[in-house]
């Protein structure tokens, strides 16, 4: 029963929303979804938000719903060959490597009328095809104690408390191993 209602909440959202990479003219419309999505100490500043659109928005992906033509949703990260999450992914895009074996997820932003539908699912499942498409090894994620069971229901493993202190807070790192061995 549980996968037939999965698979219906799949469809419902495909028929809703359109699952894509994020466009250059989004950009301003993401950074102010950061804003309403996290609290001023965690949210990245709409410089950094748009400078990520600008030069990885292959690394972003976008819930937008077909209604509006708005964007309701999005998970946004960087490719590097690291593998241990770090506060610096955050603020410095010279640390990006299209190339890169591992992404480190920089956040999941869902809209406050979009949550509680599945929507946050749809997008990271979404995201790590794409990226088992790309020959990823690792999604590597960090949040707080609060999201933890939600990001294992997802499928991520945590590895603890990170070595992040962004915005003043302990983090998890949660980790999603695309390619085994790793």
């Amino acid at each position: 029963m549980e996968l037939k209602r999965m698979t219906e909440q799949k469809t419902n959202l495909a028929e809703r929303f359109e699952f894509r990479a994020v466009r250059p003219e989004e950009a301003e419309w993401a950074a102010e979804i950061e804003q309403i999505c996290f609290p001023p100490n965690e949210a990245c500043s709409r410089e950094r938000i748009m400078e990520r659109v600008v030069k990885a928005p292959e690394l972003f992906f976008v819930a937008v719903d077909k209604k509006t033509g708005k964007i309701a949703g999005f998970l946004n990260g960087l490719a590097t060959d690291e593998e241990i999450f770090r506060d610096e992914f955050f603020t410095d895009i010279t640390l990006y490597d299209p190339n890169g074996k591992n992404v480190m997820l920089l956040g999941l932003d869902v809209l406050p009328d979009y949550r509680g539908q599945g929507l946050a699912t749809e997008i990271v499942r979404g995201y790590l095809e794409r990226e088992r498409r790309n020959n990823r090894d690792m999604l590597i994620l960090t949040c707080l104690d609060g999201k933890v069971k939600m990001y294992e229901k997802m499928g991520f493993l945590d590895r603890g408390i990170s070595g992040s202190s962004w915005g003043g807070e302990e983090w998890h790192e949660m980790v999603w191993k695309i390619r085994e061995g790793n």
